[in-house]
């Protein structure tokens, strides 16, 4: 199971495109991708996102701030552009 997006301008016309995730049993909501204008800016969280690489969810958290992302664990900020975010788990 995993999170389908529709394809933007790097990648072809009308294909979905799979983020692949392990399954999220029905009754565990929190970690369910949410939107990412509603992504919280107070909290660790961990984001989907599409690059030159093609999707995929990035292996360290993040944290939200005024003008785009930081690597929670150093502080730097990253240049992404991620499409959903769900709660950081530590794992």
């Amino acid at each position: 199971m995993g999170l389908l997006l529709w394809s933007n301008s790097c990648f072809p016309a009308a294909e979905l495109i799979r983020i692949k995730d392990a399954l999220v049993p029905a009754m565990h909501v929190g970690r369910v991708w949410q939107p990412i204008a509603t992504a919280p800016f107070d909290r660790d969280i961990e984001l989907a996102v599409i690059d030159r690489e093609g999707p995929h969810t990035l292996v360290f958290p993040c944290r939200r701030i005024l003008h785009g992302w930081v690597n929670a664990q150093t502080q730097e900020q990253i240049t992404v552009w991620p499409t959903h975010w769900r709660p950081w788990d530590g794992a």
